[in-house]
Order: C-alpha cells, then structure tokens, then sequence
C-alpha cells in the first residue's frame, strides 16, 4: 500500500510517547547524578545506594505486571494517565524526605507508577502502527530513554547549583504533569480519533492477523507466561535490562571515581554516552525495519539486528584495558547504542508475534523479569565495589561488571534463537 498522502498523525502519537519516556528517564536518572551530594547529606555506603536502587527495580518488577494486565483492560489512554501521575508525584516526593529509608520508600513509588510508561507505550504503538513502521515509532519513542539521560547530566548540576538537591526534584518531577495534560487531550485509539483519516486508518489496519480486532477480550497472563513466544520477551529482558540499568546508576559514579570527573558540573563525557543511545535506539528500529521493507519476515528482520547489537556491544569487555576517558567513552557509547538498538526490537517482536490484547500483558511479564535482575544484580553491584574500594582498588570491580554485560546480549540471543526456531503462532498455540 502507498505511503502517500494518507494523513500523518500516527506519528503525533509517536511523539506524545517519546516525550513520556524522556520524562520517565530524567525522573529515573536524576539520582545516579546526585548520587554524590546524596552520599554527603545522608551518609550513605555503595550498599546503601544498592539497596535503594534494588528496592526502585523490585517495585518497578511489581508495577510491570500490574500495568500491563490493567493496560489491556482499561486501555492504554487512561492507563498511561494513572501511571504518569503515579510516578511524577513520587518523583515530587523526594524532595520532601528526611532520611534513607524515605529515599527507599519514594523510590519504591517511583518504581510502581513507572512501570506503566512501557506497557502503554507498545500498545499504543501497536494501535497505531503497522508492522512495517513499528520498529522505527518503538525506536523512536525508546529513544527517549536516551535523550532523558543525556539531557539529566546537563540539566541536574544547573538545577543542583541554583536550587538545590530537592529544587531539582521538584522541577523534574512536575514535568509530567505537563505531558498529562498534552496526553489527555490528544490521544485516543485510532477508531474514535476526529483526526485520523480512512485512509490512514486503513493503513494502520494493513496487516492485522487474527486476534487483532479493537474491543476483544484480553488473554490472562497465566496463558501467556506458558507460551514460547512469551519466553523470547522475558529472556531479552531479563538478561539485559540489569545491563542497562548499571549504565544508567553507575557510570556518572565510575567516571567520578576512574577518571576524577567532576558530577556538580555539567558532563560532555555522560551527555556523548547517552547521546550515542539516541542513534542506537533509532537506528536499530530503522534496520529491522527497513528489512522488512526489503521483503524479510518480521521475526528474521528483528532476530538479524539483534544479532548485530549483541556483537556490538562485546567490545566493553576491553574498557578495562583503556588508560584514556575518551578511549573508555567511545567503547561504552558504542556499547549503550547497542543496547537501546536491542530494546527498540525486543519490544517490537511482542507487537509482532502477539494479537493487541495481549500487548501490554506481554510487555509487562517481560518486564517484571527484566525489572528482577535488576533488583538482584545491584547487589551484586554493591557488593563488587564496596569489596574492592575497601582493597583500594575500585576499577577492578567495574572491570568484572563490564564482562558480565559484554556477554549478556550473546547469550540472550542464542537462547531466543533457540525458542523461535519451531514457534508456532499465538493464535493456534493458545486453542492447542
């Protein structure tokens, strides 16, 4: 079907949902980059910090598979609005807190109500995207993970400088309210949207499959979790989401410590880092796509790019072999590039191999088991690094993390290629 002239707002949504992500990570990222005054002020351990952040995955695990069974039900218009204000008033919160505990308490909040960001956001990509574009707008709106981490590192020492540690949780937490009020107005499903023409809407519908329909029941999770094609999500999370969690909590901290970079100033090393994810994010989701284009199956294309990303992000391995920041720069650019290129795919694959009520389902069991390792891997994070700043030799633990998360991808690959090599489709799996 021609591209031309069937109307374009598809992509209004596209940047509604980018801009809730980016929102979602300045929320997330803010303390990684205040780790350092929050160390000062509350006297905090690298365990402490571990615990912190490993309570925020727990409850992030919990508010994945609460989401997205609710998501399927209410729809990804209100549910996203429940999640948003969920999280924006938890990230207002910590300003207010006292101790270390209270840290704990807002961030297992902040983890609750952003679990929702994605589970709403596949679906409403999946509502509003056909297979052929749903790798880029998935690239797109996940690159918004990217540009929320490169705009913390730029943003959270001006705000610490003029307002203080909790003025900058003040203005980065009233920031989705804002969105909420852009969101409310302009979204709704494609078949109740003023906006959307027959054309367009055809185009969206072009290559529906069974299950597909607007309105039909959702599956209950406990048929998803025993289907293959469930595992392939829960494997591309689980051994990779921990990954990308420590890029976001712990590199500011291991330039700090590695190459004595000032975090009370804006960084151009974190900012290149978390740029390079931007391209990573887009760039993957156009690859797979444009295979698509060229005639490839859906599950060959994203299975081919995950591929390449997995190699691509191996080279971390030799970070530790690096005397130069701007050698160690490039190799973890490359190597967060690659990881959002993975996230952009992984995502997508559940909107290809999944009818649309069962989306957010699917997007939130796989994110509980993402959202799992990366409760448990902090500590072993934690542990790593109090253990080897105790010996006077902190690189050396970071040395041992870069291994674990150069091999991760390989192997989360090869266990996907395995589970898809005889899958048959949902639809016939569920009546068997």
């Amino acid at each position: 079907m021609k591209q031309t002239n069937i109307g374009n707002y598809r992509w209004v949504i596209c940047a509604l949902l980018f801009f809730a992500t980016t929102i979602n990570y300045i929320d997330r990222q803010i303390l990684g980059l205040l780790k350092p005054t929050l160390e000062t002020e509350f006297n905090w351990s690298e365990t402490d910090y571990a615990n912190i952040v490993m309570v925020f995955a727990a409850c992030y695990a919990a508010g994945y598979i609460v989401f997205g069974n609710i998501i399927d039900k209410i729809g990804s218009k209100l549910g996203y609005a429940v999640s948003i204000v969920i999280w924006s008033v938890a990230a207002v919160a910590h300003a207010f807190v006292k101790s270390t505990f209270g840290f704990g308490a807002v961030r297992a909040v902040l983890g609750l109500g952003e679990a929702g960001n994605f589970p709403a956001a596949v679906k409403a990509t999946a509502e509003w995207f056909p297979k052929r574009e749903r790798a880029l707008a998935t690239g797109i709106f996940n690159s918004g993970t990217s540009i929320g981490a490169v705009a913390a590192p730029i943003l959270v020492p001006w705000l610490l400088s003029s307002y203080g540690w909790q003025g900058a949780f003040l203005i980065t937490g009233a920031l989705g309210f804002i969105w909420l009020i852009f969101w409310w107005v302009m979204y709704e499903i494609p078949s109740r949207h003023k906006k959307v023409t027959a054309e367009e809407y055809a185009f969206i519908h072009s290559d529906n499959e069974a299950g597909d329909g607007e309105g039909q029941k959702p599956i209950h999770w406990t048929k998803l979790i025993t289907l293959p094609q469930t595992w392939v999500f829960i494997v591309g999370k689980f051994l990779t989401d921990p990954v990308w969690w420590f890029f976001l909590f712990w590199l500011p901290s291991y330039f700090a410590t590695t190459f004595d970079l000032d975090l009370k100033k804006p960084s151009l090393h974190l900012a290149i880092v978390y740029t390079a994810t931007t391209f990573g994010s887009i760039g993957g989701g156009y690859l797979s796509s444009y295979l698509i284009k060229k005639g490839w199956a859906p599950l060959r294309a994203r299975k081919t790019t995950l591929l390449v990303v997995a190699f691509a992000v191996m080279p971390i391995i030799l970070a530790q072999f690096a005397t130069d920041i701007w050698t160690v720069v490039a190799i973890i650019a490359i190597a967060t590039a690659a990881h959002q290129a993975w996230s952009a795919n992984i995502f997508t694959i559940v909107s290809d191999i999944f009818p649309k009520r069962a989306v957010s389902s699917v997007v939130g069991i796989g994110g509980m088991a993402g959202s799992l390792g990366s409760t448990f891997f902090p500590l072993l994070v934690g542990a790593l690094l109090d253990y080897y700043k105790s010996a006077g030799s902190i690189g050396a633990g970071y040395n041992i993390l870069f291994i674990i998360c150069g091999l991760a991808y390989i192997i989360a690959w090869l266990i996907i290629h395995f589970l898809t090599s005889k899958m048959k489709p949902v639809e016939e799996a569920l009546n068997n």
